[in-house]
Formats: structure tokens, sequence, C-alpha cells
């Protein structure tokens, strides 16, 4: 809700206190106070207040209104003071895992390399898409939404979402391992297209290689969904080293 469209213009204001973590999504001349005030409206929720200040509800922990512990279905009073906090982390990851809005691709492949399932595809904002096809895709298949649009955040469809920080693919990898702590099963999944992998006799693989390739590797796997073949090449390394960067995260797993 546009914080214009609230009414009361004789009721005080509502303030709404940012934790510092949060304090990012406010207008630029309201972060150094932390706070956003907006016109009283009786009908409004603390939820369409939170949205109203600039924070999808994704990214929201506790909420206290007035000192006291509040759910985003209350309304504020006239004068009421909201406190926000940051989701608490790490936050449990969906069945379904992850689904990732169309400009993180390179994030979403550093996700698949560490095992992790993450749908993603570049045709998820094509003419025959929208916001809301996101939306029910992750609805249908039981995953968070991972994103650096805030709008699509707010969309009251959406059950599970975050806004990933960072303008780099480490520093977005490293904000959603942090945020999730999940197991890592490095080397199991398509880079592609995210399906797991499954041990490919070298036989079956061999015509599919190149020269050096065959006389070199012997051991490999192969995409159940796409069929790509993989091996440990020249690539290894760098891999080795991204999975040893993520597994010292906090609370990370690799299994």
């Amino acid at each position: 809700m546009n914080s214009q469209a609230f009414r009361g213009d004789f009721a005080p204001d509502v303030v709404v206190r940012l934790a510092g973590p949060l304090r990012f999504l406010l207008r630029p001349r309201d972060r150094a106070a932390g706070e956003r005030r907006l016109r009283f409206d009786a009908d409004a929720t603390v939820g369409h207040v939170v949205r109203a200040a600039g924070v999808p509800l994704t990214e929201v922990g506790e909420l206290r209104l007035d000192g006291g512990t509040a759910r985003p279905a209350d309304r504020p009073a006239p004068g009421s003071v909201l406190d926000v906090a940051p989701v608490t982390r790490p936050e449990p990851v969906p069945a379904g895992g992850f689904l990732l809005d169309v400009g993180l691709g390179s994030l979403a492949r550093r996700l698949r390399l560490l095992g992790l399932d993450a749908a993603w595809s570049p045709e998820a904002r094509a003419p025959s898409a929208d916001d809301a096809d996101l939306v029910a895709q992750a609805v249908a298949e039981d995953r968070v939404l991972l994103t650096q649009d805030r709008g699509l955040l707010m969309r009251r469809a959406l059950p599970r979402g975050a806004l990933v920080r960072g303008s780099g693919t480490a520093d977005q990898l490293a904000d959603v391992l942090d945020r999730f702590a999940p197991a890592l099963a490095p080397l199991t999944r398509c880079t592609a297209c995210g399906a797991e992998l499954a041990p490919a006799p070298k036989a079956e693989v061999a015509d599919r290689l190149q020269p050096g390739t065959r006389q070199g590797y012997q051991d490999f796997s192969r995409c159940t969904r796409c069929g790509r073949v993989y091996w440990r090449g020249a690539h290894a390394p760098r891999i080795d080293a991204l999975v040893r960067t993520a597994s010292e995260g906090r609370g990370l797993i690799v299994g």
C-alpha cells in the first residue's frame, strides 16, 4: 500500500522503526534515523504499514507494536510505534528448494554446483510470463523465491521469498547460504538444468567426449534429465575452492 493512501489528516502518524539490517530498504532520507512516518489509516493492518514503509514481509522477523508482540493482521492506533526486526537466520528451506528470478542465473548455477535444488529459467520473464507466474510456480512446487526485485516480494500470494543481498554472484551466494544454511551435496546436480546427476560408465558416454578427455579421465556423471556429461577436469580446483568457502559458512554441512 502506498503511504499516500493513508488517511486521517488530524490523527498522529504511525512510526515504523526498522532494525539496522533492514534500514537499506528505507528511502535515502529516512535511513539515518532508521524510521518512516506514515499517516494513520484506520483500515491499515501492521502488514500494510510494513509494506508501505518499503519492507516486504518476507524480510521481517519479530514485530512489536507499542512495545508488545504484534502480528501482521493487527491494527496500529493513531500515534503507534511499530518496531520491525529482520527475519531470523537461518531459515528452513522448503521441501521444493529454491526458485530464482531471471536476473539470478549465475547464482542458480552456483547453487546447483553445490548440490542444491535451484529452479531457474532465462524464459522466466518472457512476454508470455509475468511475476504472477513465478509466484504460482513457487506455490505449486513449494519453493522459496529468491529475487532482487522488492516489488515481486510484496505480492500477498507469495508464501516464501527472500530478497537477495549483494551485487556480485559471490556476495549473493554468501547471503543465501547464510540465510538458509542448507546441507550441501557438491557436484551432484546438473548446472545447466538443475536435475540430479548419476554415475555413467565411460563406455556409455565415450562417443560424446573429446579424444583428450577420453584418454585422461575415467569417472563420469550424466544428468538424469538433459543427458549432459560431467567429469573432474581442469576446472576442479576452482570448484573445490568454492565448496570449501561455502562449507566454512555458518551452520553449513557438506554431505
